[in-house]
């Protein structure tokens, strides 16, 4: 009796702590790539990210899920690896991700790869486009959920509910130096940072991974009208994100982030 009473009592908890959740009109999701905490929060060549963490929320102990990179993108994407331990292409996938989830509700979603040469593009890479950074692309049925940043909306009220936005391997840390991604981001992203605070909008901007050194440990940052600023403590991972994102528009977690608890504490 008291372990059912106790655990009713964890249900209730966790809906009150899911009710207080915000609802984003819109939520824009960077992933950078392979670097860690320590190499992005307070390093002089990454000033437009740190001028963020100061402006949002900065989450000082946030995870990756493994490495090498595709699977924590499957991760925040699935809310499981998949079982994948390589950046083998191409993958064929099925089951639930976060756009076929959103789509139970008639909310949308668009992944917007840079250099991607079309919609709907089925090939492993194209110049520093990598489909293992794209998991959408796993998809045949998410094709025309497949985009190029080129694609990318002028009218930004035109956004879909979720966005993802990859950078190519130049310009996401991975071959090009951290200056020239955090050069990248100013360039392409602050338009939409400073469009979010009067939009009811949500950025977040975080790392698949770090370099090896740190525990996994990244950076990952919100900055919206709904958060918070600050640095908070609390221990997140990919499948954290993945369930506050579904939690905020009513929807379950899927796979291992339905054992995640949303991310509470830091909204407004």
């Amino acid at each position: 009796m008291r372990l059912m009473s106790g655990l009713l009592l964890l249900c209730v908890a966790l809906q009150v702590r899911a009710a207080d959740l915000p609802r984003p009109d819109h939520i824009v999701i960077v992933i950078e790539e392979n670097k860690s905490y320590s190499q992005i929060i307070g390093n002089p060549d990454a000033p437009y990210i740190n001028a963020l963490a100061q402006r949002g929320t900065l989450f000082t102990n946030s995870h990756g899920i493994t490495h090498p990179s595709q699977p924590n993108y499957l991760a925040l994407f699935t809310g499981s690896t998949r079982g994948i331990r390589s950046n083998t292409c191409p993958l064929d996938l099925s089951g639930d991700n976060l756009a076929s989830v959103l789509a139970t509700k008639g909310l949308s979603f668009i992944s917007y790869s840079e250099s991607m040469p079309r919609a709907g593009y089925e090939g492993c890479r194209y110049g520093s486009y990598m489909r293992k950074h794209n998991p959408a692309a796993n998809w045949e049925e998410l094709a025309s959920m497949n985009q190029p940043l080129t694609a990318w909306p002028h009218d930004l009220s035109k956004l879909p509910t979720v966005s993802w936005v990859i950078p190519d391997q130049r310009n996401d840390m991975h071959d090009g130096s951290i200056a020239q991604g955090d050069s990248w981001l100013k360039q392409n992203i602050e338009g939409y940072a400073q469009w979010a605070m009067d939009n009811n909008s949500l950025l977040i901007v975080t790392f698949d991974e770090d370099n090896g050194a740190e525990g996994n440990r990244i950076a990952t940052l919100f900055v919206g009208p709904m958060v918070k600023p600050g640095q908070y403590a609390q221990r997140i991972d990919h499948y954290n994100v993945l369930r506050t994102i579904l939690q905020m528009h009513g929807l379950p977690g899927i796979n291992e982030s339905a054992k995640a608890i949303s991310i509470t504490g830091v909204w407004r």
